[in-house]
């Protein structure tokens, strides 16, 4: 019957624990969706200060819910040069100290609002007019289920303060932190969400069935354990992706152990119990994070040095020594890995050429011989990892038949193909336009110069749309991104028609300059149906798509 009892508490435990990692990650969904352009445009914008960077990266940690998140969205700006590592490193710092602000608000005992939270998040997920509000009402829905799961574990583990045994075991963690220090660790990497292993150590402290001390050091593990997924996450990056999340674990964890052996040093228990202890504990993981912001925000360029050294940049002519793509042919029998790997490769491959697009951009207005020379290094890169993409897609395809799989990777094939030739329109024909009003001293006519940095930007805007929908796999955003394409192609009829009315206007500018307008329009356009196409498998799977345009 103790036996029976036992299974039963371990059962009702880690149900819990997995309904508060899937509401947890319900939320990260829902903010993904619905405001992924916003939070990519803040992280990009935040160069300009370290304090502008970490206070980003926060706001954006508590939008997600998961340093993680942001992690790995900064790799892809890092990686693609938007974004340099400094700026990456001081993102991660705020990215953690966000972290510990959900944690904080997510304890806050907002269990009242339950019911209204269902209610409202499931009216709006199910009648909500629009995508954006849907994906609110989606984390609406987490919200309530993160405090439903913290009910759970409370009830589940009520018992366990009973037992003489469990209390023997976990009050022994406190004689022994680094022990401690290392199993919190070891929990926060194994749920792969430092917050969700947060939450779940204070309110088994607040239970009284964790010791305070032993809590505390479990969460300081938490924050090197939570460093740790980034890095693991990375290890197929370039190094300047890894130089971020390298530097971001060595300095969080050192801090961490660090306050772990002070922890250590004090003499005594530490006061508190239920709501006093929740205080105590979360009041020390965000202190602990404040301080290592300000403490390292000053440092980021030793720290930066410091990952360079472990993470060089290939010798020139040469390779990388670390792996420079995210594809492992190791996981080829394992086919929902590879296809995770394939996107994450495309996605990297698509933030490139996002970039060029935006060199591509300034090079009209100011040209300058190194950014054109970055703009053709990117191209061949892109060349080399399409290429590479599409050998591993093949690979899969031979060697798992199924048919989901294989039209999944067929789609990946495609989308790299896309991006391949938009990186082609932009390198071997927009660099080129440029550069020839340069050197030939041309410009164009003032409403066609604002017409053509308008149309621009446009395909920059939907650029970033077909990168979220990648990301994101939304058919309700696919379907925006595949409007705004309709849309386009209507603009760049009208652009078409006012250049034609100012030739026949005779104005010399528009005479001198009529041949790379139109070439200009025509390029900008195919970059745009390029990362348009993102959205057709997301469409057809769907149901969305006309077979046909003809009547």
């Amino acid at each position: 019957m103790a036996q029976s009892s036992g299974l039963f508490l371990i059962l009702h435990v880690a149900g819990a624990v997995a309904l508060l990692l899937w509401a947890v990650r319900l939320i990260r969904t829902g903010v993904e969706r619905a405001f992924a352009r916003q939070l990519r445009g803040w992280l990009r914008g935040s160069a300009r200060s370290r304090f502008l960077a970490a206070a980003t990266g926060a706001m954006s940690a508590i939008a997600l819910q998961s340093s993680t998140a942001v992690a790995l969205l900064i790799s892809g700006f890092v990686g693609a040069g938007s974004v340099g590592a400094a700026t990456g490193i001081a993102i991660m710092l705020g990215a953690d100290l966000g972290s510990a602000v959900v944690a904080s608000v997510l304890l806050s005992g907002a269990d009242l609002l339950v019911p209204a939270l269902l209610l409202f998040g499931v009216v709006l997920f199910l009648r909500g007019p629009t995508a954006r509000v849907r994906q609110i009402g989606r984390i609406l829905i987490g919200l309530a289920l993160v405090f439903v799961s913290l009910d759970l574990i409370r009830d589940a583990t009520a018992p366990l303060g009973e037992s003489t045994g469990v209390t023997a075991v976990l009050t022994a963690l406190t004689s022994d932190l680094p022990l401690a220090f290392i199993l919190g660790a070891a929990v926060a990497w194994a749920m792969h969400s430092s917050v969700a292993a947060i939450l779940f150590y204070v309110t088994l402290a607040a239970q009284g069935v964790l010791p305070p001390a032993a809590a505390m050091a479990m969460i300081l593990g938490a924050n090197a354990g939570g460093a740790l997924i980034a890095v693991v996450l990375t290890l197929a990056a370039p190094p300047e992706v890894r130089r971020v999340t390298t530097a971001n674990l060595v300095m969080r964890a050192s801090a961490a152990a660090f306050a772990t052996f002070l922890l250590s040093r004090l003499e005594g228990p530490l006061p508190g119990a239920g709501a006093q202890i929740t205080a105590q504990l979360i009041g020390v993981h965000i202190g602990f994070n404040v301080a290592l912001a300000l403490l390292f925000l000053p440092l980021i360029g030793p720290a930066e040095r410091l990952a360079t050294l472990l993470h060089p940049l290939a010798p020139a002519g040469g390779r990388a020594t670390g792996p420079r793509t995210a594809l492992d042919n190791a996981a080829l029998d394992r086919p929902e890995q590879a296809l995770a790997l394939a996107r994450r490769e495309v996605l990297r491959i698509g933030e490139t050429v996002e970039a060029m697009l935006r060199t591509a951009r300034d090079l009209f207005q100011n040209w300058d011989e190194t950014a054109a020379a970055n703009l053709q290094a990117n191209e061949a890169f892109v060349a080399e990892r399409h290429h590479d993409v599409k050998l591993f897609l093949a690979s899969l395809s031979r060697r798992c038949k199924d048919e989901p799989v294989e039209q999944a990777a067929q789609d990946l094939a495609r989308i790299a193909v896309d991006f391949e030739t938009a990186s082609d329109a932009i390198s071997g024909n927009l660099r080129v336009i440029a550069n020839r009003l340069h050197a030939e001293g041309l410009r164009f006519s003032d409403a066609g110069q604002a017409e053509l940095s308008d149309f621009h930007n446009r395909v920059l805007v939907n650029a970033q749309l077909a990168l979220d929908v990648l990301m994101t796999g939304d058919p309700d955003t696919a379907h925006g991104l595949m409007a705004k394409k309709d849309a386009m192609r209507g603009l760049e009829n009208e652009l078409q028609h006012s250049h034609l009315a100012r030739l026949r206007d005779g104005r010399p500018e528009s005479l001198e300059t009529s041949a790379i307008h139109q070439e200009t329009l025509r390029s900008l356009k195919l970059v745009n149906t390029s990362f348009s196409m993102v959205a057709y498998p997301l469409l057809h799977q769907a149901g969305r798509l006309l077979t046909s345009r003809l009547t």
